[in-house]
């Protein structure tokens, strides 16, 4: 998901912007910094949750003592600096989104969590966020960067933010789900913790239906191609029936399920844009050829 999640991105902000395919260098940039931001969010959010999992998930390598707390804060020190760097390799506008969504995650793994139930909207917001620096890279707004075409930020971007928004609520709302006895015992006043895994599931299922509305509003706003329809309509209707089977069993077992499902299903819809918007570009190449 924190490959295809950018890859995408780079792919249809540049078919959008331009009718082709990204430069190659700037993609390869786009996917290591877009991965990196993400992967450096989660291991400083692991940081500051090491009391929390020592009760939930005691194996993991942070309160297994398999790694030092310090080693992990430097790792996503590490990670921060490379997104960073390539931020500001393709476009200021990016870097300045990326600062902006690291200031939003880090309240939340660092205050939000452990002081309201509305910790996870930061997450979400942030989350939202990184399509959309990653896009700015392909089709500058011209606010830091004189724009080379288009619009300010076009709807299929919008939508685009709005979707990674919408899909995190639910996504980090069921893994929430499943920490809900640590986050009790350590005394972190979560959605699930202040009004109980089955209002949660309820939530995290309107969540989905929600993102997965705004996942055809992509395609519709894009003109995308039936693969994507394809793949983005069934990932979603298989993703809302997961959904509905939370709310039937409102378990913390089967939020940390449906956790691991959403990562599958945005890997899914992401892999579907991927492969249409490619396809839509060698085919308009074939028939430039032709003509």
């Amino acid at each position: 998901m924190d490959l295809a999640l950018p890859a995408a991105s780079a792919l249809l902000a540049s078919y959008l912007a331009t009718g082709s395919l990204p430069p190659l260098m700037s993609f390869i940039i786009a996917l290591i910094g877009g991965y990196a931001a993400i992967t450096s969010s989660y291991v400083y959010n692991d940081c500051c949750d090491m009391d929390i999992d020592a009760i939930n998930l005691p194996n993991r390598p942070l309160p297994s003592n398999q790694i030092s707390k310090q080693k992990a804060l430097k790792y996503a020190i590490f990670l921060g600096m490379i997104a960073s760097a390539a931020a500001l390799i393709l476009n200021p506008e990016s870097f300045v989104v990326l600062f902006v969504a690291v200031i939003t995650i880090s309240i939340y793994s660092r205050v939000a969590k452990r002081t309201t139930y509305l910790s996870f909207i930061p997450v979400g917001i942030a989350y939202g966020l990184v399509p959309i620096g990653v896009w700015l890279a392909f089709d500058p707004a011209g606010i830091l960067k004189q724009p080379d075409y288009g619009s300010i930020l076009p709807l299929p971007a919008i939508f685009l933010g709005l979707m990674m928004c919408f899909t995190d609520w639910g996504f980090t709302l069921s893994g929430v789900a499943r920490d809900v006895e640590g986050d009790r015992a350590r005394g972190a006043p979560t959605f699930p913790v202040t009004f109980g895994v089955p209002t949660t599931a309820r939530f995290v299922t309107l969540m989905w239906f929600v993102g997965v509305l705004a996942s055809i509003a992509i395609g519709i706003t894009a003109h995308l191609g039936p693969i994507y329809f394809t793949g983005a309509i069934l990932a979603g209707i298989w993703m809302l029936f997961q959904s509905f089977d939370f709310i039937k069993n409102p378990t913390p077992q089967r939020g940390g399920s449906l956790f691991l499902q959403g990562s599958r299903y945005r890997g899914i819809m992401f892999g579907s844009l991927i492969v249409d918007v490619l396809l839509l570009v060698l085919s308009k190449t074939y028939v430039s050829i032709i003509w």
